[in-house]
């Protein structure tokens, strides 16, 4: 089992995103039963909360199941617990850095974008911020980012663990 687990500020828009993104793709591509998906947040502001209107509206227009989930804190046993914590901006990599002990000893954390051009490179690459559409308003822009890092990460994954369907 591969367990990812995406990560922003508040896990209500783009993290909740991201793990409806990426367990759709790997549903479409028959992997679903290789993964553990979920998501977290580096604040507590919005713990127990659903996710935010928005990200629901878009991949409602998207026809991506929405994943039911309610937010919640990253804590440093995720760090243990994840092969992958992904994060969506420069802040979270700092906040899920220090969560997990000061260190990202094991090369788990990774921001969203890095995987962005994987599919075409085969590499990763020095990553912009997903923008948070909390304060954008922007979630169209956010779901464009966050659908082309999925891909990349699904890609990234079946590459270094030689998953074909």
């Amino acid at each position: 089992m591969i367990k990812i687990l995406f990560i922003c500020h508040g896990n209500i828009c783009r993290s909740t995103m991201a793990q409806s993104v990426f367990t759709h793709l790997a549903r479409q591509s028959h992997l679903d039963s290789y993964f553990e998906i979920d998501s977290a947040a580096t604040s507590t502001e919005e713990i127990g909360n659903p996710p935010h209107h928005g990200t629901r509206r878009k991949l409602q227009q998207e026809q991506i199941p929405l994943i039911p989930h309610r937010a919640r804190q990253m804590t440093r046993a995720d760090y243990t617990y994840y092969d992958y914590l992904i994060g969506m901006d420069g802040a979270n990599i700092r906040n899920m850095t220090r969560i997990a002990g000061g260190s990202d000893v094991e090369g788990k954390i990774y921001k969203m974008l890095a995987f962005a051009d994987y599919e075409k490179t085969h590499k990763l690459s020095e990553a912009r911020d997903v923008a948070d559409p909390w304060y954008t308003g922007d979630f169209d822009q956010t779901f464009e980012d966050v659908l082309v890092g999925c891909k990349g990460l699904l890609a990234y994954i079946k590459d270094r663990q030689q998953l074909h369907k």
